[in-house]
């Protein structure tokens, strides 16, 4: 195990982190399963093998959970190679019905919760001098669905910090991208817009994602270093 790479993968109960999480296993790393329900991480765990992940089950919106999460695994594994930030949340309003508690809400799920995951890891990923963090983001970040003007904002602000992270690490050689898909089909996408809004044939498969997030995690994509990727539905 311990010469395996270690990779922390948040949201890995469910779409995009779930996918992601199997694919990263299958390419030999040891994974660190980040999500607030643990029945689903467990379920994640059990299409993985005990062996090759571990679940960490906490609230990704306090703060203090990075902590939890890096000495959790470092105690575990003694490293981490790769930090996935899949973990997200879109609420769908207008802006007139936008009150502060949505808004800190959504900041801090899709945003907050990243920086402060990354402030955390960085440390570590500098002591190894290698590293590479892969956020996912949003089409909406570049082209906004009405009604989802502050998840679209958290991830504009994503995109940058992405960016950010990318210039900051690459003296000691660590890597930061963003991924930004179109519309997934996963069950927050689904309780957001039906079938008649979205047909299933303009959506992307979890695994689509997830596939380019392994990409650059294996450093098949290491030249689109502090980029967004796009990821486009075909349809």
């Amino acid at each position: 195990m311990n010469d395996r790479p270690i990779a922390i993968v948040t949201g890995a109960g469910s779409g995009i982190g779930r996918e992601t999480a199997i694919l990263l296993a299958h390419a030999g790393h040891a994974v660190a399963l980040v999500g607030r329900t643990e029945a689903k991480l467990v379920e994640t765990q059990s299409r993985i093998g005990a062996e090759d992940c571990f679940v960490i089950s906490a609230d990704l919106c306090n703060a203090e959970s990075a902590d939890w999460i890096v000495e959790r695994t470092m105690s575990r594994f003694g490293r981490v190679d790769a930090l996935c930030n899949v973990a997200g949340d879109a609420p769908l309003m207008p802006i007139e019905q936008v009150t502060p508690q949505a808004w800190r809400r959504c900041i801090d799920t899709n945003l907050s919760c990243i920086v402060h995951l990354t402030a955390k890891l960085l440390p570590v990923m500098y002591e190894q001098e290698r590293g590479v963090i892969v956020n996912v983001s949003s089409m909406a970040s570049i082209d906004p669905f009405p009604g989802l003007a502050i998840y679209a904002a958290a991830k504009a602000g994503l995109n940058m910090f992405t960016q950010c992270t990318a210039r900051e690490g690459a003296a000691h050689g660590i890597r930061a991208v963003c991924v930004a898909p179109d519309a997934v089909e996963t069950p927050m996408l689904r309780s957001l817009f039906d079938k008649a809004m979205i047909p299933s044939e303009k959506t992307l498969d979890p695994r689509d994602v997830a596939t380019v997030i392994r990409d650059c995690v294996i450093g098949g994509r290491h030249f689109e270093m502090g980029e967004t990727i796009l990821v486009k539905s075909q349809a």
